[in-house]
């Protein structure tokens, strides 16, 4: 399997955009109205400290979350990419490859490249392909107890079926996870470290959050609480300082001005 270098660091932070069934999954019972109003919050949130730092991101965003809230969508995809995350999220069957894909160009009248599957499930890369994908961003190269074993996939990207596969972020011997919850739950300095460390290593880094941590969790009381912690103010303030703290490293980039790059590069080395 071929591997690429990069011409400059990249830092891709991005958000799964959601409706906020995780309370759901945990035993609350809420209406869809306020899985959306939750999630709204937070992105609003976590959008004005983008602005703060000047980065731009990837939103993979549901279609059902989207419809609800098109205006919203509409005015950040002025700013950061829109990528898929499904039709809904609790839910997926290959169906919504397409139908998402479809529904959120329809919206946006623009198109969508990329995809990744809710809780980072597994996608059968031809159905893929076939949804008219350029990359997806569905794989996280670790063990998560409970959910998934991909520790021996690959860490860096790599193209599958004509589409490319952009792996979560994981350190490169140990393949400690970078992911949101690490980024409650590590000491915020160590957590850096491992940052800055699998940037320099990998020449990328792939890190995801969801806007429903950046509001106040605390009336979810039955949501676990390694997942409730450091949310609203003290996580939006630990996200600010860590883009800021990566900035002067590398370049933030959307996914799909990575994959061109990775295009790019493939193209001239062939």
């Amino acid at each position: 399997m071929a591997e690429f270098s990069y011409r400059q660091r990249t830092i891709l932070f991005t958000v799964d955009v959601e409706e906020f069934d995780t309370a759901v999954e945990f035993g609350h019972t809420i209406s869809l109205a306020e899985q959306i109003a939750v999630s709204t919050q937070g992105l609003r949130l976590l959008s004005d400290r983008f602005d703060s730092v000047g980065v731009q991101t990837t939103l993979f965003t549901t279609a059902n979350y989207a419809l609800h809230e098109p205006a919203l969508i509409r005015e950040l995809a002025q700013k950061h990419e829109i990528a898929s995350h499904g039709y809904f999220h609790t839910t997926f069957e290959p169906a919504d490859l397409l139908k998402s894909r479809l529904a959120l160009e329809k919206l946006l009248g623009q198109p969508v490249t990329g995809f990744r599957r809710a809780r980072m499930g597994f996608v059968d890369p031809t159905d893929i392909q076939q949804a008219g994908y350029q990359y997806n961003s569905s794989l996280h190269p670790t063990w998560l107890p409970g959910r998934y074993n991909h520790w021996g996939e690959p860490r860096k990207p790599f193209v599958e079926l004509g589409v490319w596969q952009i792996p979560a972020s994981v350190t490169p011997t140990l393949r400690l996870p970078l992911f949101w919850l690490s980024l409650k739950n590590f000491p915020f300095s160590f957590y850096k470290q491992l940052c800055l460390q699998t940037l320099k290593a990998d020449g990328f880094l792939n890190l995801y959050v969801h806007p429903w941590e950046f509001t106040d969790l605390a009336a979810y009381e039955k949501i676990p609480a390694y997942v409730r912690r450091y949310s609203r103010n003290e996580l939006l303030n630990r996200v600010e300082n860590l883009l800021r703290f990566l900035q002067p490293h590398g370049d933030f980039n959307t996914m799909s001005e990575f994959t061109a790059s990775l295009t790019q590069t493939a193209s001239v080395k062939a």
